[in-house]
């Protein structure tokens, strides 16, 4: 397995679009229910413990964070969603804030949501795959937690959520994934290279979302 993702060190985090980082070479953005595994998906793929902060308070985390990988690459934690106990107006400015990133980052190649493989495919994660399809934003899905189900059952269950992807026509794939015991990495390692590509292998391609 490649070392490139283990290179990962946080670079900075941005609570408004002010503070967000200037916009060079390529970048993926993580995203997903406050209770997904999120955290511990990032920090699985790049074999540290506490790269991505986790916490046992879903929806505490409010920042962006950027994680810098060699030759201008990043990764990018965005606050879970389906926060817990925040007010209406706190939860009105994250969304807002997300969504302007995810709308105007040119340097954003596509968006991995991590789900509980358990729980798949809720309201919030059908709104941001509606909101994806909307403005052409490749998606990754990531079912985590597959070792929480015996193998027929995650194997239903990635069936059925790829079932529910032929519904739209953007480029969406899915995988399970187990941040506890390490299995998928690799899988999700090999896509996201196909994302963060040096700009010479994407001459040809628009870069429109």
């Amino acid at each position: 397995m490649s070392a490139f993702y283990q290179q990962a060190c946080f670079l900075q985090s941005a609570s408004t679009t002010k503070t967000l980082p200037p916009e060079q070479g390529f970048e993926v953005a993580f995203s997903g229910r406050s209770n997904s595994g999120k955290s511990s998906t990032l920090n699985r793929l790049c074999q540290q413990k506490s790269l991505a902060r986790t916490s046992k308070t879903p929806g505490r985390t409010q920042l962006i964070n950027f994680f810098g990988l060699p030759d201008d690459k990043f990764l990018v934690d965005l606050p879970g969603y389906g926060y817990a106990k925040v007010p209406n107006k706190v939860k009105f400015e994250w969304q807002r804030f997300i969504e302007s990133y995810l709308r105007d980052r040119m340097t954003l190649q596509g968006l991995v949501i991590v789900m509980d493989i358990r729980r798949p495919m809720l309201e919030y994660d059908i709104n941001m795959l509606n909101w994806a399809e909307a403005h052409q934003l490749p998606v990754h899905i990531v079912l985590n937690k597959h070792d929480k189900l015996k193998h027929g059952q995650a194997k239903t269950a990635l069936l059925r959520t790829r079932h529910q992807l032929k519904n739209y026509s953007n480029e969406f794939s899915v995988q399970m994934f187990s941040a506890l015991k390490g299995s998928g990495v690799e899988e999700l390692s090999n896509h996201l290279d196909k994302w963060l590509q040096p700009p010479e292998k994407y001459i040809g391609i628009s870069s429109d979302k």
